[in-house]
């Protein structure tokens, strides 16, 4: 004996195609096999042409038919994607007006789609639900049976889902997982439902750990959810990553920013702070800023030789990341903690005569003669030649020195760079030599007079 139940629907939606309502049943499907734990769902189309969609769950019955708040998926808000009773009977107008057949079989009962006049009310028609004895009550879960839609309508329906994508989940966190866009648009998931997408993003996200504001925007046709409402939820997916892959990426777009070519997320400043601190464990990088690229060559160059990757950075994001640590706890690498590094492990490369070309020989012969021009009683026990210099501050800036005045040792060790001309090893020389004989540092006026009296004697010297 069948019994109608009235779905009290004439014309909603009209905008829905047979792809959105077969969404809705999919959306079910997957919400029951969640909150069962139930065998995986299945689509499929059988030798007559039409399509199947079936959970294993409990199976529908006229119950679910009201249009209610459903307290078990109002409980488990991150388990499902459907809350009210609404969803299926939209599917339900959208099949019918489109002129699909429907058949639900379950172990409760079989439905099937009629519309006919509304109790009590002759002259109204609305669509109904007959409600009909199962024709398999040993059955397991819900079956839908849908005869007069292509197989472009459920690929359509599929496309909605992540379930049936081939998006990569690039890093799983307690909010949400990052997955690697497929296409030029990144794709934003709601508990693996598409909602939105994204022209600017470096890639897509599947919202896992929902807030209010996110589960109020999901209206009714699940899809163009605004940003406003899971930006901030993405940022927390974000700054819970640890991979290197994820960093990477968001890492090497962060120096688009200065020409307004960057993806959206690296705009967003904890973001890049948070991919900076990710790299900074996981890859042997150091962070500059475009002014550290002209002032710091020397540095940059010689980080470069020992493998490390630069990576530049706006300024605000360098200040904000100076000092910090990273994930595991180390400080970040900048140019500052590049040269401590460097000079707290740093061993003089020293090349001895036998190993010079036979210009650079003839050059550093020439020590002895250069330093006698100043005539003075300092004592410089040897002048060493190194292919590698400890790294030095100097204006705000860092660079490999050409020159050293080692009191301790009574020696002055010059860069073999400078043996390229006697000129520029004479002078090099002279200014270690000045070092020497005051005392006195770099950009110091103690320095400057001290370089001022020894040119003003090699003068005098030659003139004589």
């Amino acid at each position: 004996m069948a019994r109608k139940f009235d779905l009290n629907i004439d014309k909603i939606l009209e905008a829905w195609k047979v792809d959105d309502g077969i969404r809705e049943v999919i959306a079910n499907a997957l919400d029951e096999k969640r909150l069962t734990n139930s065998e995986d769902i299945s689509i499929f189309q059988d030798s007559e042409g039409k399509w199947h969609i079936r959970d294993y769950g409990r199976g529908i019955s006229e119950e679910n038919l009201k249009q209610d708040e459903d307290d078990e998926k109002l409980n488990n808000p991150d388990k499902v994607i459907g809350k009210f009773g609404v969803g299926l009977k939209d599917a339900f107008a959208t099949f019918y007006r489109n002129d699909v057949d429907v058949l639900i079989k379950s172990p409760n009962c079989d439905i099937t789609l009629e519309k006919t006049s509304k109790h009590g009310f002759d002259q109204i028609e609305t669509l109904h639900a007959v409600v009909k004895e199962p024709s398999k009550p040993k059955m397991e879960g819900t079956e839908v049976i849908l005869e007069g839609c292509t197989e472009q309508d459920i690929e359509k329906a599929k496309s909605y889902f992540l379930k049936f994508s081939d998006e990569v989940i690039l890093e799983e966190t307690k909010y949400g997982e990052v997955l690697d866009k497929e296409t030029d648009k990144a794709n934003i998931y709601i508990g693996g439902l598409k909602v939105a997408e994204e022209e600017n993003f470096i890639f897509s996200y599947n919202i896992t750990n929902t807030t209010k504001k996110i589960r109020d925007a999901m209206n009714r046709e699940r899809s163009n959810v605004g940003r406003t409402a899971y930006s901030s939820r993405v940022k927390k997916i974000l700054k819970q990553c640890e991979s290197g892959e994820v960093a990477e990426k968001l890492a090497s777009d962060l120096e688009n920013i200065t020409t307004g070519e960057a993806h959206d997320e690296v705009n967003w400043k904890p973001v890049a702070i948070h991919s900076c601190k990710i790299l900074n464990a996981r890859k042997e990088v150091v962070f500059v800023s475009s002014s550290d690229l002209m002032e710091s060559m020397d540095v940059i160059d010689r980080a470069k030789r020992n493998n490390y990757t630069i990576i530049t950075v706006p300024e605000n994001i360098l200040d904000s990341i100076k000092g910090k640590r990273d994930i595991e706890g180390r400080k970040i690498r900048e140019i500052d903690r590049f040269t401590k590094e460097w000079n707290d492990s740093f061993e003089f490369d020293f090349v001895s005569s036998n190993e010079l070309d036979e210009k650079e020989r003839r050059i550093f012969e020439k020590r002895d003669e250069i330093m006698d021009l100043l005539g003075s009683s300092i004592t410089v026990k040897d002048v060493k030649i190194s292919e590698t210099m400890r790294l030095k501050s100097l204006k705000g800036s860092v660079e490999e020195p050409e020159g050293l005045w080692e009191p301790a040792n009574h020696r002055i060790i010059i860069k073999r760079d400078v043996l390229d001309s006697l000129e520029s090893f004479a002078g090099t020389l002279l200014h270690e030599y000045t070092h020497a004989i005051s005392g006195a540092s770099d950009v110091s006026q103690e320095f400057e007079i001290a370089l001022t009296e020894v040119i003003g004697k090699l003068v005098e010297n030659q003139i004589k």
